[in-house]
Order: structure tokens, then C-alpha cells, then sequence
């Protein structure tokens, strides 16, 4: 995944409190407001934190405030608007930006209030208001009203990333009641998960971007509404975040505890070999560790002996991602499912893990991993309430087999795997001739290029090319740059990569962006693979039309099985806890929520700081 996708992909109870006219706005009349007004929002369930709660379980509301802290990127940047395809976005560059709610990380898929005092939902669900927090303000001290909620809202769909026009799809129309009131009214159908996407809605300052162009990039520091402003930018290679002072929402119960680091610096490093060192030396505080070999053989370091740098893995209870060579299904080579299921055989994961990840990873078995959504074993009553219907457009094995992936000893003799995957290929219309893979009508040889864009995935990659060529078929790995690749990902130009996509505990809209038929279409959409299945867009809007939590497990492990079986891609592996190297320089809360550790609820620690500059 490339910085600027991840960057992007990193930028995603009743209260009597207020009524609009305590604001100095004018009365809205009792049917304007459809539902009752609540402090927050949860799909499938109750809220955890009542209306009078004070700070999240997971942050230390005491944590003081303070110090600089150097943070380090990947690859470079050359904008710092996060909400557009072009240019690659800063890391940070979306943080400056309040929504109108905000996530509890310790459940599943609930919101509160932040820019937003209250919301309300309709009974039937199509309509939402929000009332905005008279205290609300951007960065150059004017208030934040519902003209720039309606303002973001329509400029996202209009001028930003293609994702954002299928995202908020649902919406027919959206209006500012009053200044401090905003609706949104839906499409007819169910979606539960409704709220919570408008609640990420960010509010973007309308009179700033009056005179500038939304849709170009920009190294000018935006005007935003959070509690940081970006200070400093050095063009592709770093970008500086300080706190706002008098941060206008600093006290808020959402917010209390987090974001305690006075300054935030962002190093940007082409190599991660480089930018490990530069932990080593002191020049960066935090680095999470994505390579095994790494985090296995070059923190042997008289830092960690001493315990000044601090390598620990954190739990966690998210939905692990799934991660898999994908087959572009644009191209001939893979749009016969054979083709696809026999390169399932030919990478060796166990061999991989052994040999170059330290045993350190599990295998990935479900598009939900490590969680109630991950189909398992055969469909129940409630999964073949939606599968039957579709039994002939989908592989008979979605109804009769659990699916996993292949598997071997791990000691590279795999020859088992090599006789079914070459089975496949002969159903497919593949033969051997002269040694050579080729189409046994057209004589056209079996080959294909995979597009990486870092070196860290060639050794894993150089296993399947091994393994193809063995019978015959030829593979090239070819490694880009970043600008390079990502322009090659959003026009859909390759064959075969490594992607992945995250998932929340309460699936939805996006799976219309990740595996949706219209998203295939549309260059720089989330659908990379090109699945085009009627069968697979029923089970996905059926999923989003779930009207409570037990059938949305259920429908969600249906569209797993579909997903499985259409052997869209190899699953790599993913692993259950997050690797973090750092100075011993914070303090960090107890309690670590169930989404994973959080570095904006740690706070730099005086004694521990102090100790560690006079240790260095």
C-alpha cells in the first residue's frame, strides 16, 4: 500500500442539552428534528458511555501536556490536501480537521459527539440531523456553522476522491435548517451505518476555500478546525504539527486525554532500513515494526539492553486485515476462476514463514479475520437465507466446504501443490510443451508481471515465481516508485500485486468500494481486483440493509464465503498484535482499547525524558 493510500486510508442517550434557539438561532419547529436527540450513536446496540460521561476508559484525562515528539513516513509527499486523488497527501495532513463525531476505539462501531453537540435519527431511519456546538471554531478564530458541513459534504462528492461520491451515495439531500443545524435526508432503504459515516463528515472551512482551487494540491497550510495546525512544511520531506493553543474543543469528553504532545515532527524516509537507524540513533521516538526479519534480528542493540528503547507487542481485538496477491481480472490470463484457484497452490506460505518471518505470522483464511464475521465451516440457517437465492451464480463450494487455503510441511517440496495447481491449469485449457506453460489452442505462453513498490515483499514474491516456473510459466517482479505505482493502481495497469484492505467490526458502505461491480469501473476505486458479480453486489447491499447486529454477522459471513471461493487472490498472513519500538520517554494508559494501542493517548513523561538526556 502506498504512503498516499495509506495516508488517505489512515485521513476514513439523550440529551435535553441545547436547543438551537439557546444559541441566539431561531426555534426549529418540533418536526424538523425527526427522532430523539442523543449524544451519540451506536450500530446493533447501546452505547457504552452515558450522556454524562467525562473521558474515554482508555486515556488518561491527568496526562500532561507537552514536549516534541519525532514521528517518521515513508516515501515522500507533495500535498497537503488529503481529500483529493491527486498528489500524495502528508502524513498528519488530515488531522488538522474536527468531524462532526468521533470513534470509541474500546467498541465496536459507535460514535459521539464532537463538532456535533447531539444527533437524531428518524424512525425509519432516513433522516439524520446534527446540532453543531456554538464553541466550535476553526483555526483562524471563525465558527464553525452547518453552511460548511453542507459546503464539505458537497464538495467531497463533488471534487474530492472518487470514493467519496460512493461512500455517501445513500444521500439525496443535505441542508443547513439553521446555522447550527444540519440534515441529512436518505435514499429509501435501510442502512444502519448511516450515522456513523456522516458523523466522520470533517468540516471543511468554506470562506477559506472560496478563492482556492479544492481539486489541485497545495503546499499551503490549510485553515482546519483540530487540535493541531500544521507549523512547518520541508516539501517531501517533513512537515511539522503543533497544538493549538486554546484549542477550542480541548475540554470536550471525546477529546480529553488525547492529543498531549506539544509538537508532532513527521521525517519522511525513501528507505525503511534508513529510517530504522535513525530510531537507533535517537533521531525518531516511535516506529511500528512491520518486518519480521526486523523485529527479530536488528533491535539487538545496547539501547534495548538498557531498556532506553523499548520494543513491545501490544494486543489487540481488531479485524484483521486481509492481505493477498490480487489477480487483476481485466486481464485475460485471470478471469478463469481455474487459473486463479491453481496460483492459490503455488505460494508457500508455510515455507515464507519459516524461512523469512521468524514463524511469526498466521495464515489469513477470511476477508474478517479474528472476529464473529469470519465464515467458518458451512453456512447456518441465516447465511442460507441470503446464499440460496443466489446458488446459481455462485461456486458450489460457498455451500458445502469450509475454505482454506492451501497448506504445506514448509520445507520447499511442495509437489503436492504443484500437481493440483497444474491440474487447474490443464481444466483451464494450459498445457506443458517443451517444458514451457502455454495455452494448449493458442500457444500463447503463461506469464505475468507483479507490481511491488517496496522491496519488502520480493523474497515472499520470488517463492511463487519460483514455484510457477517449475511448470513452465514465466514471472517478472518489477518494483516502482511510489508516484509510479499509485498511477498504475488507480488506471488499473497491472496483473498481479500485493493490496489490502482493512475492516471495521460493523462492515458496510465500503464493501461497495472494496468488491462492488460500478467500482470496478472507475479509475482509482478500492475494487483493484475488477469483481464484477451480480451475486457479490446483492450480498453486499444486503449486508448494508442488515436490520440488526445477528443478521449482519450473518450476511457478512456470506459475502465472506463469495469473496473465498471466487479465488480473487492468495492471502498472505496477517498477525495479532502491534509491534512498536520506542524511546522510554512516555507514559502510556493502562488500558489498552480493543482497536489496539494508540500513540495520541500518550503523553511525554518529565521523569522519564529527564532520565533518559541525562542517561544519553
Amino acid at each position: 500500500m502506498t504512503p498516499r493510500r495509506a495516508a488517505f486510508w489512515a485521513a476514513c442517550l439523550t440529551v435535553g442539552a441545547f436547543a438551537a434557539a439557546s444559541f441566539g438561532a431561531p426555534a426549529l419547529a418540533q418536526d424538523a428534528v425527526p427522532g430523539e436527540k442523543s449524544h451519540g450513536f451506536a450500530i446493533h446496540g447501546d452505547l457504552k458511555y452515558g450522556s454524562d460521561f467525562t473521558h474515554f476508559d482508555y486515556v488518561n484525562p491527568n496526562a500532561p501536556k507537552g514536549g516534541t515528539v519525532t514521528q517518521l513516513a515513508i516515501g515522500t509527499f507533495d500535498s497537503l490536501n488529503p481529500f483529493i486523488i491527486k498528489g500524495t497527501p502528508a502524513s498528519g495532513s488530515g488531522s488538522i480537521y474536527d468531524t462532526l463525531m468521533k470513534s470509541a476505539r474500546d467498541e465496536p462501531s459507535s460514535e459521539y459527539g464532537l463538532l456535533a453537540e447531539w444527533l437524531a435519527v428518524s424512525e425509519d431511519g432516513r433522516t439524520i440531523t446534527f446540532g453543531l456546538r456554538e464553541e466550535a471554531r476553526f483555526h483562524d478564530g471563525e465558527p464553525v456553522r452547518a453552511d460548511d458541513v453542507v459546503w464539505s459534504f458537497e464538495t467531497l462528492k463533488e471534487k474530492g476522491r472518487p470514493f467519496y461520491r460512493y461512500y455517501y451515495g445513500s444521500v439525496e439531500e443535505v441542508e443547513a435548517l439553521d446555522p447550527l443545524t444540519v440534515q441529512f435526508r436518505l435514499a429509501p432503504g435501510l442502512n444502519q451505518e448511516m450515522p456513523l459515516i456522516l458523523g466522520q463528515v470533517p468540516a471543511l472551512p468554506k470562506h477559506y476555500w472560496a478563492e482556492r482551487d479544492f481539486s489541485a494540491t497545495t503546499l499551503e497550510p490549510p485553515v482546519g478546525s483540530g487540535p493541531y495546525r500544521i507549523a512547518r512544511v520541508d516539501a517531501g520531506k517533513a512537515i511539522t504539527l503543533e497544538r493549538v493553543e486554546a484549542y477550542w474543543g480541548a475540554d470536550l469528553p471525546v477529546n480529553r486525554g488525547l492529543d498531549n504532545f506539544e509538537r508532532l515532527d513527521i521525517q519522511y524516509f525513501r528507505d525503511p532500513i534508513v529510517a530504522l537507524e535513525a530510531l537507533k540513533a535517537g533521531n525518531i521516538d516511535i516506529r511500528a515494526e512491520n518486518s519480521a526479519r526486523l523485529w527479530a534480528t536488528a533491535y539487538d542493540v545496547p539501547a534495548v539492553e538498557r531498556g532506553d528503547l523499548i520494543t513491545r507487542e501490544f494486543e489487540h481485538e481488531r479485524v484483521s486485515p486481509m492481505q493477498g496477491y490480487i489477480f487483476n481480472l481485466r486481464r485475460p490470463l485471470f478471469q478463469d476462476p481455474s487459473v486463479r484457484e491453481a496460483l492459490t497452490y503455488l505460494w508457500d506460505f508455510e515455507w515464507v514463514n519459516k524461512n523469512l518471518m521468524y514463524d511469526a505470522y498466521v495464515r489469513t483464511d477470511s476477508y474478517f479475520d479474528n472476529s464473529e464475521l469470519e465464515a467458518t465451516g458451512t453456512p447456518g440457517p441465516m447465511e442460507m437465507a441470503v446464499l440460496e437465492p443466489l446458488r446459481d451464480q455462485l461456486p458450489e463450494r460457498v455451500f458445502t466446504q469450509d475454505y482454506e487455503p492451501p497448506s504445506t510441511d514448509g520445507s520447499g517440496n511442495n509437489r503436492d501443490q504443484l500437481r493440483a495447481a497444474l491440474g487447474l491449469l490443464q481444466e483451464a485449457g494450459w498445457e506443458i510443451r517443451d517444458r514451457e506453460l502455454v495455452h494448449a489452442q493458442t500457444g500463447a505462453p503463461f506469464e505475468f508481471e507483479v507490481l511491488l513498490n517496496s522491496e519488502l515483499f520480493v523474497g515472499h514474491t520470488q517463492a511463487l515465481e519460483r514455484a510457477v516456473e517449475r511448470l513452465g510459466g514465466q514471472v517478472e517482479i518489477r518494483v516502482v516508485d511510489d508516484a509510479q505505482y499509485q498511477n498504475r493502481m488507480d488506471s488499473f495497469d497491472f496483473d498481479v500485486t500485493v493490496e489490502v484492505w482493512g475492516q471495521s467490526h460493523s462492515p458496510g458502505n465500503e464493501q461497495r468500494e472494496f468488491w462492488g461491480s460500478e467500482a470496478a469501473e472507475r479509475p482509482g476505486s478500492r475494487n483493484t481486483i475488477g469483481v464484477q458479480d451480480p451475486a457479490i453486489d446483492r450480498l453486499i447491499e444486503q449486508l448494508i440493509a442488515s436490520p440488526d447486529r445477528e443478521t449482519l454477522v450473518a450476511r457478512t459471513r456470506a459475502l465472506d464465503r463469495a469473496l473465498l471461493w471466487g479465488h480473487y487472490l492468495i492471502p498472505m498472513y496477517h498477525i495479532e498484535v502491534d509491534r512498536l519500538a520506542y524511546w522510554d520517554r512516555f507514559g502510556m494508559p493502562e488500558v489498552i482499547p480493543m482497536n489496539g494501542v494508540t500513540t495520541d493517548a500518550w503523553w511525554v513523561d518529565p521523569e522519564k525524558d529527564a532520565a533518559l538526556q541525562k542517561g544519553g
